[in-house]
């Protein structure tokens, strides 16, 4: 998703419509549209305008009241009861992937979005990106994404051009969307059933400099719209590190949780004076209610070591996230040890159906009886009578006083499966204490490590589709999470990619595998991290690992080893741990016997190959 000479990014909330609406008051579009889409006008501008003195398009409707919107041409319309089901009301706050953007204050069928035509948006602040809330539209129907370029310009006069990509409302994909709501409206009052989608992208920006205006796109062309709903810059998280992360693999049932608490049992990498947490709804329909968090040191079990700190949202003592949105509790004065258990309580006061899930904790959390309540103040474990072995809501544990995080992405052998549960043994655990046990002056970073590892996850193909409740946890593709689980980590420097093993095995191509890394490199560069791909590891005499299969992964590796600079730096784990007198296969001490995931003795072999200095 993003990547390089340390850029700043902007997220933008756009869809692409071709519908005929006259320009209003008040806002500097200057093009003309007819029934059959855009005309040749310019809608650029000499003096930039907030977001919603340029809207031109009305783009919800009242259920009652269809034909008040049109946002494609044809009347179709997003549905404002769907939209309030979702979380997402008039002027509701939308944390997507680290940005903070806010859905449109306009009641039904009013403007509440612009059609990208090279105008130009004051936007204010510094940060690593611009994020948009976006999608596209035609009255031709569904469509493939839209593409357009555009400018940044800053306080101090310089600027920098940007490629924006939004995806259809109707056709577009559910594995990136930041939202999808169930029903399409229709002016004749029908709805069709059919998920409207809205997506939050991002743009690179210059680190360091602070951001004045965007333009926008120009009309992406004949019967295509680009809209943008909100717009804002996704700004750097100074002063602060991640400790800990876990990706939402999937949405899953959790059997009816009903005023229950979670206590949940995480393990730091770095340590510092201060901390927050971040909890997601990522894949979700609905909101969730966070009645009440907490932050301990773990003591023994379900039992805190000292009093648990509790945390509060925007000064308040719970929150409301809405679907697919993330929320970060306020800072709070709490020494966090590092390379150490923690316990994160979340006390659930409404019913909850189905959560995001990282199924693959290989840790034992806890879990409060239904209609027990809030719990999250006690020190004491005894109210947790109920064993969790999955990661719901929470994906970080972020300290202060400290910069920079190494991000691995990967599949299941990141993940740690088949290393010694509750142990942390996982080869990026390793690598965190490898970290922290470096002498001063050696030249390596002192950064946080975040595992974005999630099992039977792919680099080219979604094994989860994105949306809706599932018992498949596998997480969409290695690219389309990278925007949530890399660009948008707290001060994310470093990424390292190890995947492959999973798209080869299950039929895809070493092209496809290698178009895929080279994808996720350049975007992560133009974000400004450093990027370093391992080599795939052996999996001979595991079930399906054929002849065919290695031929593939040692193509992967080939172009891995001798990129052509498309990386920064290459861990050679194939290198590692194979046997050398049979290199399809790992050596027996570093397998855990199922002949793919390396056990303990392995994933330590793998983290005390890395040369701590490329990171």
């Amino acid at each position: 998703m993003h990547r390089r000479l340390w850029t700043s990014s902007v997220t933008v909330l756009v869809a692409v419509t071709a519908t005929a609406v006259p320009a209003l008051a008040g806002t500097a579009t200057a093009r003309d549209r007819g029934p059959d889409g855009p005309g040749s006008g310019s809608a650029a501008t000499t003096e930039p305008l907030p977001l919603e003195r340029l809207f031109d398009n009305r783009g919800v409707s009242d259920d009652a009241r269809p034909g008040a919107a049109d946002l494609d041409g044809t009347g179709r319309s997003l549905s404002a009861r769907d939209l309030r089901a979702a979380g997402w009301s008039p002027g509701a706050r939308l944390d997507l992937d680290g940005a903070s953007l806010r859905w449109p204050d306009r009641r039904p069928g009013q403007p509440d979005n612009v059609r990208a035509d090279g105008q130009r948006v004051r936007l204010r602040g510094s940060g690593n990106a611009i994020s948009f809330l976006v999608a596209a539209s035609s009255p031709d129907g569904p469509a493939g994404p839209v593409r357009g370029t555009g400018t940044v310009r800053y306080k101090d006069g310089s600027r920098s051009s940007y490629s924006l990509t939004a995806d259809d409302w109707r056709g577009g994909p559910l594995a990136t969307k930041a939202v999808a709501l169930p029903h399409v409206n229709t002016r004749d009052g029908g709805q069709l059933a059919e998920k409207a989608k809205l997506y939050a992208v991002t743009v690179p920006v210059k680190r360091g400099r602070a951001v004045s205006s965007v333009e926008l796109p120009r009309d992406p062309g004949p019967r295509t719209d680009l809209h943008v709903f909100a717009a804002s810059v996704r700004r750097d998280a100074a002063g602060w590190a991640g400790s800990w992360s876990a990706s939402t693999g999937g949405y899953t049932g959790t059997g009816m949780w009903r005023d229950q608490t979670l206590r949940l049992v995480v393990h730091t990498s770095a340590g510092g004076p201060r901390a927050r947490i971040r909890l997601e709804n990522t894949f979700a329909s609905a909101p969730v209610r966070i009645g009440h968090a907490s932050i301990a040191v773990r003591g023994e079990g379900a039992a805190t070591k000292g009093k648990p700190v509790p945390l509060r949202f925007g000064g308040r003592e719970g929150t409301r996230i809405p679907a697919g949105a993330q929320a970060f509790s306020d800072p709070v004065g709490f020494d966090v040890p590092p390379d150490t258990d923690l316990l994160v309580s979340i006390h659930l006061p409404d019913p909850v159906e189905a959560a995001p899930v990282h199924s693959e904790a290989i840790q034992r959390s806890y879990l409060s009886e239904s209609g027990s309540g809030d719990r999250t103040g006690e020190a004491g474990g005894g109210a947790y009578t109920r064993e969790l072995t999955m990661w719901p809501f929470l994906t970080g544990v972020d300290v202060g006083g400290r910069q920079g995080s190494v991000v691995t992405l990967g599949d299941s052998i990141t993940d740690g499966v088949r290393s010694t549960q509750g142990a942390n043994r996982r080869w990026p655990n390793v690598l965190a204490r490898r970290l922290l046990d470096q002498s001063p002056g050696s030249g390596a970073p002192r950064y946080g490590v975040l595992n974005h590892g999630i099992s039977a996850n792919r680099v080219a193909s979604d094994r989860y589709p994105g949306d809706g409740v599932s018992t498949d946890t596998a997480g969409v593709s290695a690219q389309n999470r990278l925007e949530r689980d890399v660009l948008g980590q707290t001060s994310a420097r470093t990424v390292v990619v190890f995947e492959g093993i999973n798209d080869v095995r299950w039929g895809a191509s070493a092209d496809e595998v290698i178009a895929g890394l080279r994808a996720i490199a350049s975007r992560a560069r133009e974000r400004g991290l450093r990027v370093i791909v391992a080599t795939v590891t052996p999996c001979g005499g595991y079930k399906d690992c054929s002849a065919e299969v290695d031929a593939k992964r040692q193509a992967v590796n080939a172009f891995i080893r001798d990129n052509g600079g498309a990386f920064d730096a290459v861990f050679d784990f194939d290198a590692a741990v194979r046997d050398p007198a049979a290199p399809e296969r790992m050596r027996a001490e570093y397998d855990s016997g199922d002949h793919l995931h390396p056990g303990d003795a392995g994933l330590k072999r793998l983290a005390d190959s890395i040369d701590l200095r490329k990171l």
